[in-house]
């Protein structure tokens, strides 16, 4: 019986037998035993399944991995050691030195320099698209080295939602996949693989942890891109790895190749492994991921609502604003509610945007997002202040945006506490 996301939110991944706890083991140690040296050397040689060593892979870490998989309707996933670690392993499984993959301009700043300045050095070159373009226009990004296409559901700190299935057609038209960042909206308020994503990413510090107590990332493969079809495109899939006498995960894994390539290379040599401590967390997380996400939308609504009807605020960018220029996307990709994050400015730019920050008493600033407590930055002052004024205007970023994560809180709250400090400029 393939239950509904609620249950999955709460069911999926640890299933245990009789006799075994319920609640999910911490599988809280580096090595594994084996009877002998031939079963160890199976695992080594991927012929049998297994844990040999926490940095590759961790019983706790896969049955969460296992979860969220469940809840994307995806085929194998894989947890990192942040949401930074995954979109680096979603794009660098596939590309090369001498490759190049397209994102879109309005991702978080941090999976931008990351694109464009650290991946830039290994060789591999990102063009940064406007995510509005025409299929005609985006079209013309595309060259033969091209490897993927890349892009989030709701982009951070802007709020944008990104055209699905626009996307999808562009990247399968050229024979690569598209990876979709998913933070935002979780697999409670989207599924991008029913609309012709790939791979799906996570930044699982945020609404999927909702606590902010645990660092995490988190890739899922659909298992539906045909990577055999495109062979030349892709050879660390679809040719002999000697790292392991001549496997071809392509051949060897089917569904499962992506992800048994990421784990089994990247992993093993880059090591950026969640902790199954804060795996633990991040299914404790899990379990009221459908209850809270609910719960943030219906508050950030009232509170989009409230700031857009205020003489002190210049503009409000909210999906689920019926005015917002992204509501059509959001009614088709998202019709349960986006996220608890908007944007807004406030009249007088940056100087009264800092007064009204600073005088906040129940939101607190913090480099965070998409936990319980409401909390809000200055992008262009915080996460955004190493991209140039030119990479900020790109992005979308007005020098006066303000990114606004609105908690679970009792909503008239969280209101008041907008009302008294914008009182004070």
């Amino acid at each position: 019986m393939d239950s509904r996301i609620e249950t999955k939110c709460i069911h999926e991944g640890w299933k245990p037998a009789k006799g075994e706890p319920r609640a999910l083991p911490i599988y809280q140690s580096t090595t594994f035993k084996y009877d002998t040296s031939d079963e160890m050397g199976k695992l080594f040689d991927l012929e049998a399944e297994g844990y040999f060593y926490t940095r590759l892979q961790n019983p706790t870490n896969d049955a969460v991995a296992a979860k969220i998989c469940a809840m994307e309707g995806g085929a194998a996933a894989m947890l990192t050691s942040s949401g930074q670690a995954a979109n680096f392993y979603s794009v660098f499984n596939i590309c090369e030195a001498g490759d190049h993959f397209i994102a879109s301009s309005a991702i978080y700043g941090g999976t931008y320099n990351l694109f464009g300045v650290t991946m830039k050095k290994m060789g591999i070159e990102c063009s940064f698209v406007d995510q509005n373009l025409t299929e005609e226009e985006l079209d013309k990004y595309f060259k033969p080295n091209t490897k993927a296409v890349f892009g989030e559901t709701i982009t951070n700190p802007t709020v944008s939602v990104l055209d699905i299935e626009k996307f999808a057609r562009l990247a399968h038209k050229h024979g690569v996949p598209l990876i979709i960042d998913n933070t935002f909206a979780t697999p409670i308020n989207c599924r991008p693989f029913e609309w012709g994503a790939d791979i799906v990413t996570h930044s699982t510090t945020k609404y999927m942890d909702g606590h902010a107590v645990g660092v995490g990332g988190c890739v899922v493969d659909s298992g539906n891109f045909a990577w055999e079809s495109y062979g030349e495109k892709f050879p660390g899939l679809t040719t002999p790895d000697e790292s392991y006498h001549g496997i071809t995960y392509a051949k060897k894994f089917g569904k499962a190749a992506y992800i048994t390539k990421a784990t089994a290379q990247l992993m093993r040599d880059l090591g950026s492994v969640q902790s199954p401590q804060n795996a633990f967390y991040l299914n404790v997380g899990l379990e009221t991921l459908h209850l809270r996400v609910k719960k943030h939308c219906e508050n950030a609504l009232a509170v989009a609502e409230y700031l857009e009807n205020n003489k002190k605020v210049s503009w409000v960018h909210y999906p689920d604003l019926k005015k917002d220029e992204y509501h059509s996307l959001a009614e088709k990709y998202l019709p349960n509610g986006s996220c608890g994050v908007l944007a807004f400015g406030i009249n007088g730019g940056r100087e009264k945007s800092i007064k009204f920050m600073d005088s906040l008493k129940l939101a607190s600033i913090v480099t965070h997002v998409a936990d319980s407590k409401t909390c809000l930055l200055h992008p262009a002052s915080h996460t955004h202040r190493q991209l140039t004024d030119e990479q900020l205007m790109e992005a979308g970023i007005a020098p006066d945006l303000i990114r606004f994560s609105v908690g679970i809180e009792n909503v008239d709250d969280i209101i008041a506490d907008l009302e008294q400090a914008l009182g004070q400029i």
